[in-house]
């Protein structure tokens, strides 16, 4: 009889990587690319294996391509299930899924075994591909008023990366604040520490223009203000 497993690898071997090729991506068995002149547009296939059953997902990742030669990081392309900390953005499949949360799928044995595949294969379809489409021509598009250009954030970054923390997107002046924004969420404590000590580097430097540092996620969502309580 066919294991969940020996299903598992046939499924992705003659089902899912032909399917997304067929919708532009390239790549083999578990990680695939968007062909993008300036960013790396990335969907990987992101397992939990047990003993009888092999449960994914899929993870989505937006690298820009300047980033990733800076960051020197090792392979000729970054590999969406792994945090490298020079992200654009990055998420599971589930959080752009009109449900908005995690969604795994099984391939079992089965006459319909197929299914799952073919519904995993919709989701990047309809949402996966999209989103992503949709961020890189927004991190394309002209920022605003810039506080500090991609270059000048260097330093910073490196540091960020460093404590594996997300980099500076954008430094923006809006409303006597300096808004830096990142692929951060406001459960990551280290983020928060590391972003504090960045934020006093900024006060510390008397800028009129500016008497605090907010903090936003790549949806423009505020997650923390330093000095705190301001």
């Amino acid at each position: 009889m066919t294991t969940a497993h020996e299903l598992h690898a046939r499924g992705l071997r003659e089902h899912l990587a032909p399917a997304l090729r067929a919708l532009g991506l390239t790549g083999w068995r578990r990680t695939f690319s968007l062909p993008d002149d300036t960013h790396w547009v990335l969907v990987g296939l992101v397992e939990r294996p047990a003993a009888d059953r092999v449960p994914f997902t899929v993870g989505l990742s937006l690298v820009r391509r300047t980033d990733w030669t800076v960051a020197g990081l090792p392979g000729h392309r970054p590999d969406p299930r792994v945090r490298h900390g020079v992200e654009t953005w990055r998420a599971r499949i589930g959080e752009v899924l009109p449900v908005g949360e995690d969604v795994w799928w099984e391939v079992l044995p089965g006459r319909r075994w197929q299914l799952p595949l073919d519904d995993a294969v919709a989701a990047v379809r309809h949402y996966g591909l999209p989103e992503l489409r949709r961020r890189a021509e927004s991190d394309r598009a002209p920022a605003g008023e810039t506080y500090l250009s991609p270059a000048e954030l260097a330093d910073v970054n490196a540091a960020l990366l460093t404590a594996a923390v997300a980099r500076v997107q954008r430094a923006e002046l809006a409303d006597k604040a300096l808004e830096l924004t990142g692929a951060w969420t406001r459960g990551d404590t280290v983020a928060r520490i590391v972003l504090a000590g960045v934020a006093q580097g900024f006060l510390s430097a008397g800028d009129e223009r500016f008497d605090t540092v907010r903090c936003l996620d790549t949806l423009g969502r505020e997650l923390w203000t330093f000095p705190d309580g301001a």
